[in-house]
């Protein structure tokens, strides 16, 4: 369902003077506010298409009832989340979950919501009720050559969907490892990863990227073929200049110094982008700045400034997408608080003074170093992303509007109490 502009008039009317009011004080404050905002209206987060249903654990899923049961249903949901903070107008499908039966129709889908297609993901990480050879002992990295001949030809038909689609980049994620000593030969299994990877680039369109996703754990507990950025590196510097490392924020051990592994793939010409999320223990994904907004504020600062050295675009040249699943909040109330929040710690990063703090590096003043850093974190932009987003015609308060309106009691009646989103 979309809103009608005048739900949306209504709602902005009700707040627009209070809104005003906190943003001429951080003008006041702040004379770069307006090129801020500018940047952040630039900005955009892509939704993939299984985050739009209730996730859950291996012990149970709680629906949230009215989920979506098609694309076309997805679609119209990432439709409306992007109505409201107008920060979300891409979608990620993901393969064999979400096959686009008639590609032409669903292009046209998205031009009507006003969406693009971002990257496209394969799964290997599960076996289909009508596969042929199972996944179990791996796919890419699998011993048989049968297995990973079926690993290949599945991503390069993802590749041939996100054509269709006008996507430019597929996102490649391995469960592939071992999970006792000795059941896997880590040279081997790697080598033949590379070769399975190799066949994949060989299909890109010139015009296209691979990202090579990676994970500490799970679902494989002894070692993983794609376990670190290190590992990922190695495989983008072997495929060549199409392919890039992608950085999960869940896919960490504990207490990983995420902002300098990104600093670090910038300054290579490596970073792919971002599946954002957050995590207390592992790979809890959780809803993005919940648990650690510090963090993710240190990682925007080195994006920003990594960005910055080599003039890109922060808008469109690395990938920013939401990967999470929730269990207990609504899928798009908790979409909605994502985007807050990467919005907030992008537009705080932008607020630091560059200048100043690397002159305080230069004399290894770590006091001030701290103070300039804290004092852009703690300072409150919400207004700044209110502001972005009302001039784009959408909500001051999205999760507001999205509860007043008791969207999810309308998806509800429309879709059914006990609906489950395709691939969950």
């Amino acid at each position: 369902m979309l809103l009608e502009g005048s739900t949306i008039e209504k709602h902005n009317e009700q707040r627009l003077r209070r809104h005003k009011l906190k943003l001429a004080s951080l003008q006041d404050e702040f004379p770069e506010t307006e090129q801020i905002i500018r940047q952040i209206e630039a900005f955009q987060v892509a939704i993939p298409s299984w985050a739009l249903g209730t996730g859950g654990t291996r012990f149970g899923r709680f629906s949230e009832g009215g989920e979506p049961r098609s694309l076309e249903e997805k679609m119209e949901d990432v439709g409306l989340l992007n109505q409201l903070n107008r920060a979300s107008g891409a979608i990620s499908l993901h393969i064999p979950w979400d096959v686009p039966q008639d590609p032409a129709a669903i292009r046209q889908l998205a031009q009507e919501y006003g969406l693009s297609f971002d990257a496209v993901n394969s799964n290997t990480f599960q076996d289909q009720p009508q596969q042929a050879l199972s996944y179990k002992f791996g796919s890419l990295q699998h011993v048989d050559k049968a297995v990973r001949k079926q690993a290949i030809d599945h991503n390069i038909e993802v590749i041939k969907h996100g054509v269709e689609l006008g996507s430019k980049a597929i996102t490649v994620w391995l469960s592939d490892g071992s999970c006792f000593p000795g059941q896997l030969n880590f040279r081997g299994a790697f080598e033949r990863t590379l070769e399975s990877l190799q066949e994949i680039y060989g299909a890109l369109p010139a015009d296209w990227k691979i990202f090579i996703e990676y994970k500490a754990f799970e679902p494989n507990f002894y070692s993983m073929t794609v376990g670190d950025w290190g590992q990922s590196l190695l495989y983008a510097s072997k495929l060549g200049p199409k392919a890039y490392t992608l950085v999960d924020l869940g896919h960490h051990l504990p207490n990983a110094n995420i902002e300098q592994i990104v600093a670090l793939l910038l300054m290579e010409g490596k970073l792919a982008g971002f599946h954002f999320n957050d995590s207390k223990y592992g790979d809890d994904d959780l809803t993005v700045g919940s648990i650690n907004p510090y963090q993710l504020f240190l990682i925007f600062n080195e994006l920003v400034e990594g960005m910055n050295a080599r003039n890109m675009n922060h808008a469109k040249d690395l990938g920013w997408m939401i990967d999470a699943s929730h269990n207990v909040k609504d899928p798009l109330e908790d979409l909605i608080q994502s985007v807050e929040a990467i919005l907030i710690a992008y537009a705080q990063a932008l607020l630091i003074d560059t200048t100043v703090l690397k002159q305080a590096q230069a004399v290894n003043d770590v006091v001030r170093c701290q103070e300039i850093l804290q004092a852009a974190y703690r300072t409150d932009l919400r207004p700044l992303i209110a502001e972005a987003r009302f001039r784009k015609g959408g909500t001051l308060e999205p999760l507001e509007l999205f509860r007043s309106e008791a969207i999810r009691n309308t998806l509800i009646k429309k879709r059914g109490e006990k609906t489950v989103a395709t691939g969950l």
